[in-house]
């Protein structure tokens, strides 16, 4: 496709710039008004050598943002000219959400005039200006990831579907980390419920650009104006979503919930009973579901072709009615504000920006390999890992700090603040097991050893607190765990099982670990085998990683080992698993691998401390954080410590030591 002739009708709207453009291209091209670029916050870990791991580092600015150039990413979308949603939303979240690892294009469908208290006026430029404008970036700068708002005509929707098609041919022909992400988001009804674009532009929309989407972001009311019917209850939401999946083209679709299901119940699934949470619904095909997934052939509760409800806590009142089984009348509630505006055009193109960090990240990491350089502080598992689900959890807790920061700037409602990336527990979101169930029970709390000293024991009736030891070391067999119970200083240990499947073997061992362990008072857990450790009687707790969390939930064994008063920690790699950790309130998290290591069951890349503390600063200070992978001795330990862990799962450290009872006594001092 070549870029369209400007038909002469619309010349005498252009004299000015055509006069303008050498002039301002001179001057943007002197070096004198180059934009000055202070180095941006990244999200990269610092360097993972002893030496550096050691200092107590809080520059977290990316030294390499010169060496790999920002993703770009487009946004074609409306102007806002009260600058709180369209583009201007668009390119704030770009920038914000990044930290400048991001480059924000633009490409306008309608010029609006409006305020804050409302449109004035709107206008749609021609056809042809729209592709030149599209044209100009593409041959310049090509996308990493598209964002589309509001597409007003149907000839702009024509023209659009068959630009992405062409634009995503071309990334497809230099491999799948070229074709860019595709977030549309269609602005067809405001968040009121008022129409904004006609029937025949919503159906070009459907026909010529949801083919092209790969995520489509509708609120409920777009959603029911494209299904042609209401939204009553949960199931409504999770059946229509599947309908616009198969029949309207997109790879995934998220029906934003934030707005509130009404009140009456329909056939074929019950009323939500807490109308106040705000819930987004997610489901992707299965290719999108794949991508990332480290094991293929075992599901996660965040697999997004499973479908998945992610929840906002947005109350104080979340830590404990929904950690510590602390009843209190008050609901985890959506923020009670009207400074709303711009919040759907800002998930969208926070979801596109979230995708395009991971997406870059994955490219850098690909160049290096190919180069054959070594793995350095560039190297990031999170953000490695970051695909569509957790760049829906990422956008979710971006959208939900700005409303909690929103003021108002005009006489009406007050835009979305940008607040750069998430960094606090109370706007990072749940992952639901139940959208229609809000009192899950906690699993027995834990409290972090350097909290010993602190006059709550963030427990309940039932299960007061009890401290984490600061080291878990991780056996396989019992002649070794014999060996590590002899060291003084161990207050809890970890058997899993890596020679065996059989049953009755593994029921066995357990029992004798667990006869030993009680002889010195050492706390016992159990590497994925619940239902042997509940029989087995005796056992303190059990660690699950992501795949047998889900094969434990479908088996209905979260409520068998809470009813057995068992412990449970979970692993977690991506932002998307810690929303699933977090939705089912365990007893301590834990991340990894933090460091390079010879494992060869590892399956993610290492994730540098920087990742640490994030991880801290998203999970609620009350869990206790449990950092594994590559930590080989005390300085690894106090690095760790430093960023956040509260407690490290060590195996070579303690089981390869030439002194096993010096290293657990360094590992200790390092961890107090």
């Amino acid at each position: 496709m070549t870029p369209p002739p400007l038909h002469t009708n619309h010349l005498n709207r252009i004299h000015l710039s055509t006069l303008l453009l050498p002039l301002l291209n001179f001057f943007l091209l002197q070096p004198s008004f180059a934009f000055f670029c202070p180095t941006p916050s990244s999200l990269l870990s610092p360097s993972t050598t002893l030496s550096m791991m050691s200092t107590n580092n809080n520059n977290h600015h990316h030294p390499n943002i010169h060496l790999h150039p920002p993703a770009i990413i487009y946004t074609i979308a409306g102007s806002d000219s009260g600058g709180g949603a369209g583009i201007q939303a668009d390119l704030h979240t770009i920038h914000s959400l990044s930290s400048g690892t991001c480059h924000g294009c633009s490409a306008v469908t309608c010029l609006t005039a409006q305020n804050s208290r409302g449109v004035t006026d709107v206008h749609v430029p021609p056809r042809e200006f729209l592709m030149r404008q599209l044209f100009a970036l593409r041959e310049d700068l090509p996308p990493l990831a598209v964002k589309v708002g509001m597409v007003p005509t149907v000839e702009l929707a024509m023209e659009l579907g068959q630009w992405l098609s062409e634009v995503r041919m071309d990334g497809a022909a230099g491999g799948d980390e070229s074709v860019p992400l595709v977030v549309v988001d269609p602005v067809m009804i405001s968040t009121s419920g008022h129409k904004l674009v006609d029937a025949p532009a919503k159906e070009a929309m459907i026909r010529f650009v949801f083919p092209q989407a790969d995520l489509i972001t509708p609120n409920k009311f777009e959603a029911e104006e494209l299904l042609g019917r209401k939204l009553v209850t949960t199931r409504d939401v999770e059946e229509g979503a599947r309908e616009i999946l198969e029949g309207m083209g997109p790879k995934a679709v998220l029906i934003k919930g934030g707005h509130l299901l009404e009140e009456e119940e329909s056939g074929g699934g019950s009323g939500l009973t807490a109308r106040e949470y705000a819930q987004d619904y997610l489901l992707t095909n299965l290719d999108v579901s794949l991508a990332g997934k480290p094991v293929k052939d075992q599901a996660r509760l965040c697999d997004g072709s499973r479908g998945v409800w992610l929840r906002s806590k947005r109350s104080q009142s979340w830590y404990f009615t929904q950690i510590f089984g602390i009843q209190t009348s008050e609901p985890i509630s959506r923020y009670d504000t009207i400074h709303t505006h711009g919040t759907g055009c800002t998930l969208s193109s926070a979801i596109a920006t979230a995708w395009a960090m991971g997406q870059r990240q994955r490219n850098i990491s690909l160049m290096k390999r190919a180069e054959e350089e070594k793995s350095d502080q560039t190297d990031i598992g999170a953000l490695h890992s970051m695909y569509l689900v957790d760049a829906c959890c990422i956008a979710k807790a971006y959208v939900n700090a700005g409303i909690a920061h929103a003021v108002q700037i005009g006489q009406g409602p007050g835009p979305v603040t940008h607040t750069g990336f998430p960094n606090s527990s109370q706007n990072f979101p749940i992952l639901a097991l139940s959208p229609d169930s809000f009192s899950m029970p906690s699993f027995r709390p834990m409290r972090p050893y350097q909290t010993i000293s602190s006059s709550s024991n963030n427990g309940n009736d039932n299960h007061p607190a009890v401290t984490l030891g600061r080291i878990l070391p991780i056996v396989d067999t019992i002649d070794l765990l014999q060996k590590v119970l002899a060291t003084d200083g161990i207050q809890d240990i970890q058997l899993r099982f890596k020679d065996t499947t059989d049953y009755a073997t593994i029921l066995d061992r357990i029992q004798q670990a667990q006869t030993l362990c009680q002889s010195k008072s050492v706390r016992l857990w159990i590497n994925d085998h619940w239902n042997a450790a509940i029989q087995a009687g005796g056992c303190f707790g059990i660690h699950l990683g992501q795949e047998d969390l889900a094969s434990c939930v479908a088996a209905n064994g979260l409520d068998a080992i809470r009813t057995a008063g068992l412990a449970l920690g979970l692993s977690t790699h991506s932002y998307a698993e810690l929303a699933a950790a977090l939705g089912v309130r365990p007893s301590y998290i834990s991340l990894g691998p933090i460091f390079p290591t010879s494992s060869k069951d590892v399956k993610f890349d290492p994730q540098g401390l920087e990742t640490v503390r994030q991880w801290r600063r998203l999970i609620p200070p009350e869990i206790p954080l449990v950092g594994i992978g590559g930590i080989g001795d005390e300085v690894a330990a106090k690095a760790v410590r430093d960023a956040g862990v509260e407690c490290v799962a060590v195996i070579g450290a303690v089981t390869k030591a030439d002194d096993m009872g010096l290293a657990v006594m360094k590992l200790n001092e390092a961890m107090s």
